[in-house]
């Protein structure tokens, strides 16, 4: 129970009901001076702290750093935040299972009940980043997906059933049901949250973390949760608070409206590219202005969705009368949505525009200079108004690809050439615009008009369309927009993240031969978050982000060199030429059929069993136990080594000591180049052991669908086919020299290393670890023998993700860098000052001994940021920590 010190608990009656709350606005009458002028997104988690006073975890020292904060707009106070839930999609939702049911093993092992190892918080995981697109452009393509993602992957469904029995407040949306962060906000997400607490009711903000970066999109609708790893979230869901500094929060102000002939994804790209420059890692970003006023909720949804790519650990928006409007639409009780009004307006969480909230600093932005874009080729910040965009590509070509934009190479069997430039996919994707109707029934309305001119996909694009839910389905059925989208190419493939996630599928085997023997640059066009070199499709080495409508008019255009704001799309059927505005649809035509089509009830039809799943998931079978039964001969899941012969009491930290160089990494190195999730070959480490164990190349999967075997994601650590290790030169691939100073992959490289007993480091640039949530970038860095990683500067989750798996992040001070030291790759690495009596983010001194036998001493600051970070190294990992004291305890 609550110290309460600033006597905030109190009743309130709404709904047809009487809850107890914390509210902010008597705290503020009793002492905790200025927090109702503190950001909304900091309101929720004061709440937080009021809500768990006691004499464990939050003090009231930890409360009253909030009211220092609205005085100074910053703090260094390090505060427990307990989130209402915990959400998973299966990529990284199988390694979180897979290591909850190893803790059970481990605490067996230590003489504990396996019992303790269970969720406090209810545990949401969603089944959406195993489909694959195989089939596309046909009637059959969705069930002939689903069909093939079921053979593919029993073992990791089998293996998830078994935890939704095994394991309480656990459940599990089947396959083919949608995309987890979009079934969040139509159906999970509640605003407010209600438990029972010892014969009360106790109503508070709906919080939560995920296991993907994406988890930000909940948002937009006033719902306060991010991404962590998949070891961050096992914790949380244990029962560990989230030791985390209060952070800055940066107001982000939207004026004025969108133009007529823009999209929410146009104004997305454009505050990814502004936040990137402004710089917000590890900041909130919240979003006020009254241009809100004229921002849907699926636009706001579109733009916290991309927290992760403008760096933030969200983007947040406060509730007003568009967060009921959507919980209306999307089949919120009314219960709810009346307790929600009160409870926002009774404690300080609705949005007053009276009154601005204290940020750390702002910026601005008037909606109305938004104008038509794409962002790429390799970053989501690379923002390229679509007038430039053909040009942009040329400069790209020349500068950076420099390859020539005029050669073509003839496709075996076809009439057509391929040349660089060409649009090879174009796939609508993603719940960052699949779940906004205007952009959906604005791409359907642009494949309604090319239809009716007789326009049709060039035959060498890919196309498809991954609703992130059925819902999307209905309303584009309903406004016969489907039939549309199919005579051009965009047919239904699957309910799931599919080219976002780097499950584009095969390219026809003829072109992706033309494109290889020509060494041609091939694009993809996608309505996603992510263009990270290597993740869309290993034939693609352009990638670009672009809303729903511009997917497919570049699948008709079938070419980047193509200026689409002046040349021709195509030709209509008397051979007239047809340009992009002759098929762009008006705001009014989108808005009519939204408002026609979009209804409460199809909401609350698709996700009346929205746990059930169809017959194929009914009919998979599983055991009913405590622990789980390892298959010895499974490719997919493995027990893996973290918690074997593992001690009851923890080590200590202790310096690293001659540590070889295992790779020397440039800047932007995201997750996927530290842990790819797609497709792999037969003579990859991962591909030989596949090989080794009789799998087909057919039935390789994908790195994503194998995180539940750490000896594959071990193989495919810094695998990724673009990244470009500098000890090498002109090598792209997971390669290294190994202890005979000889080129090998990292991963034979580190098992050889580590066989010698000899630790590694590893060297990057800035912004290292960028990108997808995944804790198998940390994960496999630990198991490769990593003990740190020396940056320019880290993302927060990665950063987070390596303490959490022992591994130390550390960061060079003054001008130090891996281009000023001269690192070759050949140097030895002493790092001293971490045994004793080390500080959170204490300075160290560091000694690279050159192959010359000079040495240079540099200062790095430790990147272990919080006492309970320290803990945690200590114990081997978060999870080492969380396993003993539960053992301890029992």
């Amino acid at each position: 129970m609550s110290l309460d010190s600033f006597k905030s608990r109190q009743t309130l009656t709404a709904g047809g009901q009487t809850v107890t709350v914390y509210n902010l606005l008597e705290a503020e009458k009793n002492g905790l001076q200025g927090v109702s002028k503190l950001p909304y997104s900091l309101k929720v988690l004061l709440e937080n702290l009021l809500r768990h006073e006691d004499a464990k975890t939050v003090h009231k020292a930890d409360i009253e750093a909030m009211s220092t904060w609205a005085k100074e707009r910053t703090s260094t106070q390090e505060i427990a935040y307990r989130p209402a839930r915990v959400l998973m999609q299966d990529f990284t939702g199988v390694p979180a299972v897979v290591d909850l049911a190893a803790m059970r093993d481990g605490i067996v092992a230590l003489g504990g009940d396996a019992e303790k190892i269970n969720p406090l918080n209810p545990v949401d995981l969603v089944i959406d980043h195993s489909v694959m697109i195989d089939e596309f452009g046909n009637p059959r393509a969705f069930q002939m997906n689903v069909d093939r993602e079921y053979e593919r992957n029993m073992e990791r469904y089998t293996f998830l059933k078994w935890g939704q029995k095994a394991f309480n407040n656990f459940r599990v949306v089947p396959p083919g049901t949608g995309i987890c962060h979009q079934v969040n906000v139509e159906y999970l997400a509640q605003v407010v949250w209600t438990d029972e607490q010892d014969g009360e009711t106790i109503a508070y903000p709906d919080t939560l973390v995920g296991t993907d970066s994406h988890t930000t999109m909940v948002n937009g609708m006033a719902v306060l949760g991010w991404g962590v790893g998949g070891i961050e979230a096992e914790a949380a869901m244990l029962g560990q608070p989230i030791s985390m500094l209060i952070p800055e929060v940066v107001g982000f102000k939207l004026t004025g409206e969108m133009v007529e002939g823009t999209t929410a994804t146009d104004l997305v790209l454009k505050v990814v590219q502004m936040l990137r420059e402004k710089g917000v890692v590890g900041k909130l970003v919240e979003f006020y202005g009254d241009g809100l006023d004229r921002l849907p909720l699926p636009d706001r949804a579109t733009i916290a969705n991309m927290a992760p790519e403008y760096g933030a650990t969200c983007g947040f928006f406060p509730i007003d009368d568009e967060t009921l409007r959507y919980m209306h639409m999307s089949g919120r009780s009314e219960e709810r949505i009346k307790l929600v009004e009160e409870y926002a307006k009774t404690c300080g969480f609705w949005r007053d525009d009276s009154v601005e909230p204290i940020f750390t600093d702002t910026l601005e932005l008037d909606m109305g200079t938004i104008r038509a874009a794409i962002s790429g080729p390799k970053r989501p910040q690379d923002f390229v108004a679509l007038t430039e965009a053909s040009s942009a590509f040329k400069k790209e070509m020349a500068e950076t690809f420099k390859r020539p934009l005029n050669k073509e190479v003839p496709v075996d069997g076809e009439d057509y050439a391929m040349s660089s430039g060409k649009v090879v996919i174009a796939s609508i994707t993603s719940c960052t615009n699949t779940s906004n109707p205007y952009v959906m029934i604005g791409a359907g309305l642009v494949a309604r008009k090319a239809r009716e001119k007789g326009l049709d996909r060039k035959p060498w694009v890919k196309t498809s369309l991954a609703p992130g839910s059925k819902v999307v389905s209905e309303y584009l059925e309903a406004a016969g927009l489907q039939d549309d989208l199919d005579a051009i190419g965009f047919n239904l493939v699957g309910y799931g993240c599919t080219t976002c996630i780097g499950n584009s599928g095969p390219l026809q085997e003829e072109i992706s031969k033309a494109i290889n023997d020509g060494d041609l640059v091939a694009t993809s066009v996608l309505s996603g978050n992510r263009n990270f070199e290597g993740r869309i499709s290993p034939d693609v080495r352009a990638n670009y982000l672009a809303s729903p409508p511009l997917v497919v008019a570049y699948a008709l255009a079938g070419d980047m060199n193509m200026d689409l704001t002046r040349e021709p799309i195509g030709q209509d059927k008397d051979g007239n030429d047809v340009y992009l505005k002759d098929i762009w649809p008006t705001q009014a035509e989108i808005s009519h059929l939204v408002h026609q089509t979009v209804t409460r009830e199809a909401f609350q039809s698709k996700y009346a069993e929205v746990f059930e799943g169809d017959e194929k998931w009914q009919g998979v079978e599983t055991t009913d136990s405590q622990t789980y039964d390892w298959p010895p001969a499974s490719t997919y899941v493995q027990n893996p080594p973290y918690f074997k012969d593992m001690s009851k009491e923890p080590g200590k930290i202790s310096d690293i000591e001659n540590a070889r160089v295992m790779a020397i990494l440039g800047d932007m190195i995201t997750t996927d180049h530290i842990s790819p999730a797609g497709a792999f070959k037969e003579t990859t480490p991962a591909g030989q052991y596949l090989t080794e164990r009789q799998v087909p190349v057919r039935e390789f999967n994908s790195y994503g669908s194998r995180r539940g075997n750490h000896e594959i994601m071990m193989r495919g650590t810094f695998a990724n086919i673009r990244i470009k290790n500098e000890m090498l030169d002109n090598v792209e691939g997971g390669y290294t020299l190994g202890p005979d100073g000889e080129k090998t992959s990292i991963y034979e490289a580190a098992m050889a290393w580590k066989e010698q007993g000899v630790p590694l480091v590893v060297f990057g640039g800035e912004q290292y670890g960028a990108g997808s949530s995944r804790d198998w970038a940390a994960k496999g860095t630990n198991l490769l023998g990593v003990k740190a990683v020396i940056a320019e500067s880290f993302e927060r989750i990665h950063r987070s993700n390596l303490v959490g798996m022992g591994v130390i992040p550390f960061e060079f001070t003054g001008d130090d860098s891996r281009k000023s030291l001269n690192l070759k790759g050949d140097e030895i690495v002493s790092i001293h000052g971490l045994s004793g009596d080390l500080k959170p983010r204490q300075n160290v001194k560091a000694t690279i001994e050159y192959p010359d036998g000079t040495k240079k001493e540099i200062e790095l600051l430790c990147r272990i940021d919080t006492e309970v970070e320290i803990e945690y190294v200590e114990h081997g990992g978060v999870l080492h920590y969380v396993l003993r004291n539960l053992a301890a305890a029992a």
